[in-house]
C-alpha cells in the first residue's frame, strides 16, 4: 500500500485534473464517496444536490469540518473551462488526508466531514445548513490556502476574517432618442454616471474597511447617433463587518430610488448574492492555534488574517449561531493569486494542512 503522503498526491492530482463547476460536481462527489466507502467510512449522499457528508465516531461532541468541492468557470489560455484556481482541490485533499489519519483514532464524539458544493456561487453552505449538516455540531473548522502576499509557505493562521460582500444587478428602462434630439429622451449613460458619482459619496468611519464600485455596464449599440434610454449595470459592495454592509445596501437602495425619481425613469435593482463576513469563535480559534503550535511551534503560527475576500463558510455561523467556528489559513507560496487561471502553490502544504487539521479535530473532541 502506498504511503499516505504519496496517496494524497495521487488524490490531489485526480481532483485537480477533474474540476467541476458549482452544482455540477457529480464525478467529484462520486469519487470522494467511493474512496471513503472503501476505507470503511460512513457516507451520506443527497437526492437533490451534489456534495456528501462523511462521519467517524458517535455521540458528543460533534466536530464538523468543511471542504469546498467546486471549481471556477474561467478562461484558461483562450479556452473557457472548469478550473481549480481557488484551491478547492487542495482543500478536499487536506480533509481526505485528515480522514485517513482519524478513521481509527476517534474514541470520543463524532467527527463530521462536509464536502460542500457550490462555494463559488455563495449558495452551497446554505444548502448544507438546510440539510441539517451542522444542527447538532459543536465545532466547525474550515481551511483555505492563502496567497503568498498574505502567508508564505510554512505559516498557518488559526483564523481568517473574511469580509462581507454583496453583488447588485440593475436595469434602467427608458426610450431611445435621436442624437439630434436629446430632449426627447433621457440618456441612460447620464444616469449611470450620476449613480457612479453617488456611490463615491458613501462614507463611513475611516476605521471601517469598505468599498463600493460599479463593475458592469451595458448601454448603447453600434449606432452612435442613438441616445440609449436603457442600460444594465452591476455593483460590487464589500465591508469587513456585516453591519456596515447592511448599512451600505440600504444607502445604495435609497440612492437608486432617488435617481429614478430625479430622472423620471424606471430603475430595477436586485441583490444577486450576499455573503456574510466572518464571525470567528474565540474557542475554535484557540483550538486551531494550539494545534498549529503543537505541530510546528511558534515559527509556524501566524496572526489572525484579515482579508477583503469572502467565503460562504460564514453562513454556517450566521444561520446556526451556536456553532463555534473558525477557518484555518494555510501558507503555500500560492501565486500569482487566487482565481488566477495559472494559480500554483507548494503541494507540501497539503500534507501539513492535513496533519494540523487532524490535531485540531482530536483536540476539539477532548475539549468538551
Amino acid at each position: 500500500m502506498k504511503k499516505t503522503d504519496d496517496r494524497l498526491m495521487d488524490i490531489f492530482q485526480h481532483l485537480h485534473t477533474h474540476p467541476e463547476i458549482s452544482w455540477e460536481e457529480k464525478e467529484t462527489t462520486a469519487y470522494i464517496a467511493g474512496l471513503l466507502q472503501k476505507e470503511g467510512i460512513f457516507v451520506s449522499l443527497f437526492d437533490d444536490c451534489t456534495g456528501l457528508i462523511a462521519e467517524i465516531g458517535s455521540g458528543k461532541p460533534v466536530v464538523a469540518v468543511r471542504a469546498d468541492i467546486d471549481a471556477l468557470w474561467q478562461e484558461v489560455d483562450g479556452v473557457f473551462q472548469a478550473n481549480h484556481s481557488c484551491g478547492h482541490d487542495a482543500h478536499m485533499s487536506i480533509v481526505i488526508g485528515a480522514i485517513l489519519q482519524l478513521k481509527s483514532r476517534i474514541t470520543n464524539g463524532t467527527v463530521r466531514f462536509i464536502f460542500q458544493p457550490a462555494e463559488e456561487t455563495g449558495s452551497g453552505a446554505l444548502k448544507m445548513v438546510e440539510k441539517g449538516a451542522v444542527d447538532d455540531a459543536d465545532y466547525l473548522f474550515g481551511i483555505h490556502l492563502r496567497p503568498i502576499e498574505e502567508l508564505p509557505f510554512g505559516k498557518i493562521t488559526p483564523a481568517i476574517h473574511h469580509g462581507a460582500v454583496a453583488f447588485l444587478r440593475g436595469k434602467i428602462s427608458g426610450d431611445n432618442a435621436h442624437g439630434a434630439r436629446p430632449h426627447q429622451g433621457t440618456n441612460a449613460i447620464d444616469i449611470l454616471s450620476s449613480l457612479n458619482e453617488q456611490l463615491k459619496l458613501i462614507h463611513f468611519s475611516p476605521f471601517e474597511p469598505y468599498s463600493v464600485k460599479m463593475t458592469h455596464v451595458e448601454a448603447g449599440g453600434q449606432s452612435l447617433n442613438i441616445i440609449p434610454g436603457s442600460a444594465k449595470f452591476g455593483l460590487d459592495i464589500r465591508a469587513q463587518k456585516n453591519s456596515v454592509l447592511r448599512d451600505m445596501q440600504a444607502i445604495i437602495e435609497k440612492k437608486i430610488k432617488q435617481l429614478s425619481a430625479l430622472f423620471g425613469v424606471k430603475i430595477e435593482a436586485e441583490w444577486l448574492k450576499v455573503t456574510p463576513g466572518a464571525e470567528v469563535d474565540a474557542e475554535a480559534e484557540e483550538l486551531l492555534r494550539q494545534s498549529i503550535l503543537e505541530y510546528g511551534g511558534q515559527e509556524m503560527l501566524a496572526a489572525p488574517l484579515i482579508t477583503s475576500g469572502s467565503d460562504d463558510f460564514h453562513f454556517y455561523t450566521i444561520k446556526r449561531p451556536h456553532l463555534k467556528a473558525a477557518m484555518m489559513g494555510i501558507g503555500a507560496d500560492l501565486k500569482p493569486g487566487l482565481h488566477h487561471p495559472h494559480m500554483s502553490f507548494d503541494p507540501r502544504a497539503i500534507h501539513i494542512g492535513a496533519d494540523v487539521l487532524t490535531r485540531a479535530v482530536l483536540n476539539a473532541c477532548q475539549a468538551s
